[in-house]
């Protein structure tokens, strides 16, 4: 079950924190390639990557759900999809039994909101059901790497603590492998059929889930089709009689059409998040078709990208908040001062929902990202995972199964108690159930929040109990840009450079974020890539090099 509140894809978005991560979600997504490098570690222990049969030994056996089957199977890549109305009386059930002993637990997570309070009626619900007894330790998800860091660098380790993708720089990597345990002697193989939900887990995930050559992660799966999508008005285009572009010459033009300053409606936000898409941008390193291994920024189609947007802003088609980088492009686009923002998948249904009150006229699309040229876009498969929850080294085999026992618990199918409990709470307490769909309460609201959910979750889906055909959409999108989807020689595998080379690509970020908005020139780009090269680049392609042979390639 998804919340009403905020929703796609088992709990909460892992893509709808975009506050505090655009970078991580623009790079694993295809979108514009913004390529600040990937972590290193102190020493050579943690460095590198396990893949191939290596890393087949060290995974757990896959064995699909059988509950709760989606009436939009996965496709090419995409989350599954549940449009049908689901019987709240007749929901399944996948954890029969108590894996949890009741023993203490304490995780420490990020979250983004205000945390609920210790002992509430929502912890005490799961933890009854689930057999477990977590103390929560909620840090602002909007500086976790700081407190993540911190406490990686003391004695003091809570039991389980979540590691988001983007927190893995610097020292994180390596401590990671150093002061997390290996939970093979507990799931890999056949071993993982105690805790049939993790079972079911996607094993490109499980694979994904591998640090310092060991299994330390519990993954929650994202949808390898790549998530951002372009939205448009589609109440405005359908009223202005406005075609949907199909090539960057005709956003353009299109853009320039449908920009009034004086009437203060612009085309577009910043359209970076998905240029790199439209142009083919590679991001991060693979073997090209010529057998050559690049960087992202090597590549033609990185500053083809990068000029189309330039051309955007040049312009005038963007709105001048989008080039101040303030205020909410997703407010603009709802309140028709853009036509066309970028972002997550869960904006799909979070503005849909939003919008059905204060403007029932409101409508919400996604654009299908087309090829520069007019024909089929070239994209690149987003990570398998980019939330991990691991348990501390040194912890008693009994902490070991309860953190698991609430993994498990937390990783339920859609259609099931568990996932019921973990997305929507107790009913009567924290939702209500109208013409069939469960509404969240104030309580609910204030208390069921992305806690219990970033544990673990299951392969990714789309539900919306109260707009199912936003389900449907999300699906049947990403379905149809996955069929244009590539795996990268990299694709799956979590690599930790070396130290030395962890700030090599740092300045990019900020070199874009000028150059489109016409503060550096194209010059200044290229300068900034021979640099990159002669300041280490080239030595991290021989790395990657020696990484990929001794390794074998993620497609």
């Amino acid at each position: 079950m998804t919340p009403n509140a905020a929703s796609p894809s088992s709990g909460p978005s892992r893509r709808s924190f975009l506050a505090s991560t655009a970078v991580a979600t623009a790079a694993v997504a295809g979108g514009m390639p913004l390529l600040t490098a990937c972590g290193g570690s102190d020493s050579g222990s943690g460095e590198g990557a396990t893949s191939g049969k290596a890393a087949d030994k060290l995974l757990p056996t896959f064995v699909a759900s059988t509950v709760g089957e989606p009436d939009l199977p996965s496709k090419n890549g995409s989350s599954a999809g549940y449009t049908s109305k689901v019987d709240l009386a007749a929901l399944g059930t996948s954890v029969p039994n108590k894996l949890g002993t009741g023993a203490p637990l304490t995780i420490m997570s990020p979250l983004w909101g205000t945390p609920p309070k210790a002992g509430c009626a929502y912890y005490k619900a799961v933890d009854a059901a689930a057999g477990t007894k977590v103390t929560w330790q909620n840090q602002d998800g909007n500086t976790y790497g700081q407190k993540l860091g911190a406490v990686l660098a003391s004695s003091s380790i809570p039991d389980m603590v979540v590691v988001p993708s983007w927190e893995l720089v610097g020292k994180i990597p390596n401590a990671v492998s150093a002061k997390f345990m290996d939970l093979g002697p507990y799931l890999a193989g056949d071993k993982v059929k105690k805790y049939p939900n993790l079972a079911a887990i996607p094993s490109d995930s499980w694979r994904m889930s591998i640090f310092g050559g060991a299994l330390r992660g519990i993954p929650m799966p994202s949808a390898p089709a790549t998530v951002i999508v372009p939205y448009y008005r589609k109440d405005i285009f359908d009223k202005k009689g406005y075609s949907v572009p199909k090539s960057a010459d005709e956003f353009l033009s299109w853009a320039k059409e449908a920009t009034s300053a004086k009437a203060k409606v612009y085309a577009c936000g910043d359209m970076s998040w998905v240029s790199g898409s439209i142009f083919g941008a590679c991001p991060g390193w693979n073997i090209d078709s010529d057998g050559k291994l690049r960087y992202g920024i090597e590549r033609p189609e990185y500053l083809e990208a990068l000029e189309w947007t330039r051309k955007l802003f040049d312009a005038g088609v963007v709105h001048p908040d989008d080039r101040a980088r303030s205020g909410d492009a997703g407010q603009r686009f709802t309140a028709g001062q853009i036509l066309v923002f970028n972002s997550d998948a869960s904006a799909w249904y979070v503005k849909t929902a939003e919008q059905a009150q204060a403007n029932p006229d409101f409508q919400i699309e996604g654009m299908d990202i087309f090829g520069a040229d007019g024909g089929n876009p070239t994209l690149y498969a987003s990570a398998p995972a980019t939330i991990w929850s691991l348990i501390r080294e040194g912890a008693s085999k009994t902490t070991v199964e309860n953190a698991l026992a609430a993994a498990d618990f937390a990783a339920a199918p859609y259609g099931t108690k568990e996932r019921m409990l973990v997305d929507y709470g107790v009913e009567g307490t924290h939702y209500t159930v109208r013409n069939g769909v469960p509404v969240k309460t104030d309580q609910g609201n204030s208390e069921v929040i992305n806690a219990w959910a970033m544990l673990a979750a299951p392969a990714p889906y789309f539900a919306h109990p109260d707009y199912p055909d936003v389900a449907r959409k999300q699906a049947e999108w990403q379905q149809r840009m996955g069929a244009f989807m590539k795996k990268t020689s990299t694709y799956g595998m979590n690599i930790v450079e070396p130290t030395r080379y962890a700030n090599l690509a740092s300045q990019f970020e900020q070199l874009q974020i000028d150059y489109v908005r016409g503060n550096k020139k194209l010059s200044d780009v290229q300068a900034a890539i021979s640099t990159w090269r002669s300041s280490g680049g080239d030595r991290l392609r021989d790395w990657y090099k020696e990484l990929l042979d001794k390794n074998g390639s993620g497609n």
